[in-house]
């Protein structure tokens, strides 16, 4: 299958990611209107500036058998599921409730791989079940259990062995993932076992390479390194006869989260795909997840009050970590900006929400045009890793998100009510013995 463009690519004047312009819009909606109707703080997602991503890297994909899976644990929600859907995008997935929501949003099975460290029986059951295209195996009970599974299912399981290549990303030691220490995947050593004794799983054809190294990578080299190794493994096996049908590159492809950032050029890294693999004859698949999205979306949200602090004012926000736990998990950077800023003085400010932690810190002396309770803000580079990560704690309810599309918006998860988020608890009235 030969992923093609299907909108146009982004031009310069265009870039494909969400910020409040000069009129106070994004992807032609009003963010004062908007935040009117729906109370903040929410999620907002501009569809134009995922189509523009996914369209750049289809037109860098040209020519290629390439699929792209779209890592569904960056942003779940089931509209943007069907967006990806409506491009040719397939998923990465990671657990079953991340299956059931591609196949909810329309995503074939066939489209589906399923990766992650620790799948369980059921998981692996039901995945089989569903037909999804490849499972990514990360070790050799796994791998045992496949094959159990799908003998017991009397099919047939096409894998992939994800190889840790032991490279540093260069990144968050959190979302670092293809060093040796890391949990994910094995090294070429131990794969090199699995192929020798195929023979061993008859119900699991083991017929494809899986490498990831971890996320928000800004540089080409770790990508080469890592490539580099999967590569000349894929050499050895084909000379000893093993059929490759598929080598999955995983993603990892960094994101603008500040302006000194400076991401990967889109062709650029499919470049060195091409390099790394020259000659390969099956399919390249691609696990993008934050590339896609982050830069798309933004979290909408109000000043509650501006309180004097020792050392600057406390700019009291009603977001919260609960809803955005990336600054407070890895201390990342999001660019805050307010929605109709008027020239005038500048002051510095700690932007904290409401929850009572410390850590419920969005960012420390960060310059912004003179703010007053009720002004609206957005936090920018949200739309990958925030509404997915989000909780419930000191008892917040989950907020809304919404998709823009070109001026119109559509709420496409509603904020959580108490109810809601009460549902699932209950008093001690069903005792029992164990």
């Amino acid at each position: 299958m030969i992923l093609q463009s299907t909108t146009n690519e982004p031009s310069e004047a265009e870039p494909a990611r969400a910020e409040p312009g000069p009129t106070g819009q994004i992807d032609g909606v009003d963010l004062q209107s908007l935040a009117q109707q729906v109370q903040t703080p929410f999620y907002a997602y501009s569809a134009t500036a995922i189509r523009q991503r996914i369209a750049e890297l289809q037109a860098a994909l040209h020519g290629l058998d390439a699929l792209v899976c779209f890592a569904v644990k960056a942003n779940s929600n089931i509209a943007v599921l069907r967006l990806m859907h409506e491009c040719g995008v397939g998923a990465d997935i990671v657990s079953a409730g991340e299956l059931r929501r591609s196949l909810h949003a329309g995503i074939p099975a066939a489209r589906i791989v399923f990766s992650g460290v620790g799948k369980r029986e059921e998981e692996i059951a039901e995945a089989l079940a569903a037909g999804v295209s490849r499972f990514n195996v990360e070790s050799r009970d796994e791998l045992e259990m496949l094959q159990r599974l799908a003998h017991a299912q009397q099919l047939t399981a096409h894998a992939a062995v994800r190889i840790n290549p032991d490279v540093d990303a260069r990144t968050h030691a959190k979302i670092s993932t293809g060093r040796a220490q890391n949990k994910f995947g094995v090294s070429v050593v131990e794969a090199r076992s699995w192929f020798a004794d195929a023979t061993m799983f008859p119900n699991v054809r083991l017929d494809g390479l899986h490498v990831h190294i971890g996320s928000q990578i800004l540089g080409l080299d770790p990508f080469k390194r890592a490539l580099g190794r999967v590569a000349r493994f894929w050499r050895e096996l084909e000379l000893q006869g093993h059929e490759i049908d598929s080598i999955d590159v995983g993603g990892g492809l960094g994101v603008r989260y500040r302006s000194r950032d400076k991401p990967v050029a889109t062709r650029d890294y499919v470049d060195v795909i091409r390099d790394a693999f020259a000659g390969f004859p099956g399919r390249i698949v691609l696990e993008p997840g934050r590339w896609l999205v982050a830069e798309a979306g933004v979290l909408l949200t109000r000043v509650i009050r501006v309180k004097p602090g020792s050392r600057r004012e406390f700019l009291v926000v009603d977001a919260a970590m609960n809803d955005l736990l990336r600054p407070s998990l890895y201390d990342a950077w999001h660019d805050i900006v307010p929605v109709s800023a008027m020239p005038g003085p500048v002051a510095a400010y700690d932007i904290v929400g409401p929850v009572c932690e410390t850590g419920d810190t969005f960012a420390l002396a960060r310059d912004l045009p003179v703010c007053a309770a009720g002004d609206l803000l957005t936090i920018n580079g949200a739309g990958a890793y925030g509404a997915s990560m989000a909780s419930n704690y000191n008892s917040r309810p989950l907020v809304a998100e919404v998709l823009l599309d070109n001026g119109r918006y559509a709420i496409v998860r509603r904020r959580q009510t108490f109810d809601d988020m009460i549902a699932g608890e209950q008093f001690p009235e069903d005792w029992r013995s164990a």
